[in-house]
């Protein structure tokens, strides 16, 4: 299926196609995005993108046949480049399913390698790679390596963990270690349609305050809502 892009509405036009390799290139190719000011509020910035792993992202819920993971794939390799363009020295990039790995000062070809890379297969655990990201922007912080406007963590996933409870108190924690409610943002991207995937997200985004976060530093999008957006709006709504 290759895929136009109408500049305006980032909404994405079907037509015939050869393979997924043509759709994610030609995406890649077609999404040229402004340079922004270097005194943007998202520059100055980490950025950290988690992407789900998981079997359960082999799923085919998407028009054409399209699976979750090229879905997730083509969207996470639009951000990457965004990221890049705001964050030069290279984005971190987790890969998780029940284990996780974690890619240091990535750059958006390498992330396109890092998919190639990975299949999607066994169960999930977000709590573990959720975690070990927010460990490493405190070590970082600790030692004064972080950036001066903080840092933005995008968690691409079709699910949540049964740990809900965890993770939640690990965000509140992770509230309570900062100064101000934009120096760390947390943004679950949707990937999939399931409504109780949808319920948990948002109260995350809504409910933690009421149990005890310091700031509400979690937003949540989804696949659909990302077409109706451009991808500098993306990372600003992170904001």
């Amino acid at each position: 299926m290759k895929l136009e892009k109408n500049l305006e509405s980032q909404t994405f036009i079907q037509a015939n196609t050869n393979s997924d390799e043509d759709k994610l290139q030609q995406f890649i190719e077609t999404n040229n995005y402004p340079t922004l000011d270097a005194n943007s509020n998202l520059t100055n910035r980490d950025y950290t993108i988690i992407i789900d792993i998981s079997g359960s992202m082999a799923t085919t819920d998407y028009p054409q046949g399209t699976t979750r993971w090229i879905a997730a794939q083509k969207y996470t390799l639009a951000l990457a480049k965004k990221c890049e363009q705001l964050d030069p020295d290279g984005i971190t990039v987790y890969m998780f399913a029940e284990k996780f790995q974690r890619y240091d000062f990535v750059t958006s070809s390498k992330v396109k390698q890092i998919f190639e890379e990975n299949k999607p297969q066994g169960g999930a655990n977000l709590l573990t790679v959720l975690q070990d990201a927010l460990n490493n922007y405190f070590q970082r912080k600790a030692n004064s390596k972080t950036k001066p406007c903080g840092e933005t963590i995008l968690v691409i996933t079709d699910g949540v963990s049964s740990n809900r409870i965890g993770i939640s108190q690990t965000i509140i924690d992770a509230t309570q270690r900062i100064d101000n409610n934009q120096e760390l943002i947390i943004s679950f991207i949707q990937v999939g349609y399931e409504p109780h995937i949808s319920k948990a997200i948002k109260s995350w985004d809504d409910e933690l305050e009421s149990n005890g976060a310091k700031f509400d530093i979690v937003n949540s999008l989804t696949l659909d809502e990302i077409e109706k957006i451009t991808f500098t709006q993306v990372l600003i709504n992170s904001k």
